[in-house]
């Protein structure tokens, strides 16, 4: 098969490529994708690259909880939500939206973004650990339920968590009723999450 480059004009290719890095976008899905786009629906196109540049520039992370928001810190993180004395640790922001929205969870949350891995070169760092160990350390904490995926590496993830939590002297909980091992959570049905909650145990 003639590499991409070969086949399409530069801009074509460049684009085609683009839409490959999208997760699941294999090149002839990136092909169809940009076909589409150039053939049928430009002004979408239009719209896409123009909302994903704005994305880009207005988007950043919470300095608290590490959620995507637009100014300073996320609605997540108001005093009502940490009045309850609840933290929920996720791997990442689809995590969070799917407890939100399923099992009902109204207190605050602490976004990893990502999962422990030290063979891709992902520690404690990585996972702004530091951050979460001073929140842990300002007393408004008394319960952090661990939300971190089924899989190896989340529950090595899990693990590490709930070691911190507890020399902070901070009650530990994790979900796991309903939530079968190696799945992940933003594919969880709403009724499932609200059994893995209302079913945690303590660590």
């Amino acid at each position: 098969m003639q590499p991409t480059s070969s086949r399409y004009s530069p801009r074509l290719t460049q684009l085609i490529e683009a839409l490959r890095q999208l997760p699941g976008v294999g090149p002839k899905s990136a092909q169809r994708m940009a076909f589409h786009l150039l053939e049928r629906n430009r002004d979408g196109a239009r719209r896409i690259a123009e909302s994903l540049v704005g994305a880009l520039d207005g988007i950043q992370r919470c300095p608290t909880c590490r959620m995507y928001c637009e100014e300073g810190h996320c609605h997540y993180c108001t005093p009502a939500r940490a009045s309850g004395g609840q933290l929920c640790v996720v791997e990442g922001p689809a995590d969070l939206l799917a407890i939100e929205t399923g099992a009902g969870f109204r207190g605050r949350y602490f976004v990893l973004l990502g999962r422990l891995s030290p063979l891709d070169g992902v520690g404690p760092d990585e996972l702004g650990l530091a951050s979460l160990q001073r929140q842990l350390g300002e007393g408004w904490i008394k319960e952090m339920i661990i939300a971190t995926n089924s899989t190896v590496e989340g529950e090595a993830t899990a693990y590490y968590l709930a070691e911190m939590s507890k020399a902070a002297g901070v009650k530990v909980s994790r979900i796991a009723h309903g939530v079968p091992m190696g799945g992940e959570l933003e594919y969880v049905d709403g009724g499932t999450l609200t059994h893995a909650f209302s079913g945690r145990r303590l660590v």
